[in-house]
């Protein structure tokens, strides 16, 4: 891990009309750590999630990632709203996968991976089924180019939806609760390949209720409620020994 920040959030706030969702979020994550973010619902979690790649506009403080401010740039020491090419074009170096997976159902598996690659960024179409190709087979999925997603169990389609994020060659993974649509026996295929993932070096923003995984895959662990960083710091440190009441209560409901 080379140390240098892939993500930070600087007293970042966001508000939906009158309901402000985050509060003033501080965090860093470093290039090839996991961070793993936990809280009960409507706690901001996957609002700042979505604002890390800008799919959600904040409305104070400051979002970096690699160094570079998401969705706006900085002219006399303001911030303004980028043009949504420019915004598409950093956004292209952040990989999402979505808790209901959100693949093209018209298209096949190989379509869905090709697709960006060839569209956004110029692969031919040879080279992206090559690049799919040998992503079908990182995740499990070696010969089914030709299914449709409704040929494919959920673990399927999430393990899909993984090899399209990692088709764009992201510098950062973003996983939105990507287990919680899932029916139990299926949750473990796609954590083993978000294991492999994490053992690669990606480095990895992962909101999620799978404790398991956060204890053993994670480098930070943070507890979000009300749309504030309760505790943050090491998984087993926070799991095992949470210093504040707030984060006992949560994890006595779902340990």
């Amino acid at each position: 891990m080379s140390g240098e920040v892939m993500v930070r959030a600087e007293g970042v706030h966001k508000r939906f009309g009158l309901n402000e969702v985050l509060k003033g979020i501080n965090l860093e994550v470093q290039r090839g750590e996991v961070m793993c973010v936990i809280g009960p619902s409507g706690s901001g979690k996957s609002t700042l999630l979505r604002c890390i790649n800008h799919l959600e506009q904040i409305h104070a403080g400051r979002l970096e990632v690699d160094g570079e401010l998401v969705g706006y740039e900085e002219r006399n020491g303001k911030l303004y709203e980028l043009r949504e090419r420019e915004v598409a074009r950093r956004r292209s170096a952040i990989g999402m996968v979505f808790q209901h997976f959100n693949l093209f159902p018209h298209m096949t598996v190989l379509g869905n991976i090709t697709e960006a690659p060839c569209r956004v960024r110029g692969l031919s179409r040879d080279q992206a089924v090559d690049k799919a190709r040998q992503l079908l087979a990182q995740v499990g999925l070696e010969g089914r180019e030709d299914t449709y997603p409704r040929q494919l169990s959920g673990g399927q389609q999430q393990r899909v939806a993984i090899a399209r994020a990692l088709a764009m060659e992201p510098k950062l993974m973003l996983f939105d609760e990507p287990t919680s649509a899932l029916d139990p026996e299926l949750v473990g295929e796609v954590l083993a390949v978000m294991r492999d993932l994490a053992k690669s070096g990606m480095t990895m923003f992962v909101v999620t209720h799978e404790m398991g995984f956060a204890r053993e895959v994670g480098d930070q662990l943070v507890f979000m409620d009300g749309g504030v960083v309760v505790e943050a710091g090491r998984p087993r440190d926070v799991i095992e020994n949470p210093q504040h009441e707030r984060t006992r209560a949560f994890l006595s409901k779902v340990l």
